[in-house]
C-alpha cells in the first residue's frame, strides 16, 4: 500500500468511497441522503484540502484530508472502502496526515468524528474534548476529538 496525493479527477471516486464508508455503519437512506452534500468532494477541493489516498494494486482503498492553517487544523475527512476497514488502511492514513501536518507546522488537529469511528481515533491517540453539531443532521451531536501533532525535527 502506498500513500500519494489525490488527483482532482478522483473527486467522484473519493465521494463514492466516503458514502460507502459512511453507509458501512448501517445508516438508513434518509440519513445518507442528508449526508451526501457534506461527503461530496469537488475537483477544486482535492488540493485545497490536502487530500491523500491510500492505494494498492492500482485501487484506491481510502483517503484523508488535512484542512486549515497551522498551527491548528482539522482532519476533515477519513474514509476507507468497506472491504478494507480493519486492514490498516485508516491507520496508515492517520500516520500520513500526522507526518504531513507536523512537517508544515500544525500542532493540533481536531476531528468531528462519526460516533462509530470514535474508538478508532482514540486508539490512534486522539482525545475527546467535547461535542460538535453535525453539519448534516439537525440536532445531532458528534464527538469532537483532538489529535496532538509532534513538532517536526528541526522545526
Amino acid at each position: 500500500m502506498r500513500i500519494r496525493p489525490a488527483r482532482p479527477d478522483e473527486a467522484a471516486l473519493l465521494s463514492a468511497i466516503a458514502l460507502r464508508s459512511k453507509a458501512y455503519w448501517g445508516y438508513d437512506e434518509a440519513f445518507m441522503a442528508a449526508c451526501r452534500e457534506e461527503l461530496t468532494l469537488d475537483p477544486a477541493a482535492i488540493e485545497r484540502r490536502r487530500t491523500a489516498v491510500a492505494e494498492a494494486g492500482g485501487r484506491v482503498l481510502g483517503f484523508v484530508t488535512l484542512v486549515g492553517t497551522p498551527p491548528q487544523g482539522e482532519l476533515g475527512m477519513l474514509f476507507v472502502e468497506p472491504d478494507s476497514i480493519g486492514r490498516g488502511v485508516g491507520r496508515r492514513l492517520v500516520d500520513h496526515v500526522r507526518e504531513r501536518a507536523g512537517a508544515i507546522g500544525f500542532r493540533r488537529l481536531t476531528i468531528d468524528a462519526d460516533p462509530n469511528a470514535e474508538p478508532f481515533y482514540l486508539a490512534m491517540g486522539a482525545t475527546r474534548i467535547g461535542t460538535t453539531p453535525s453539519e448534516s443532521i439537525p440536532g445531532r451531536e458528534l464527538p469532537l476529538l483532538a489529535l496532538e501533532i509532534a513538532a517536526a525535527a528541526g522545526a
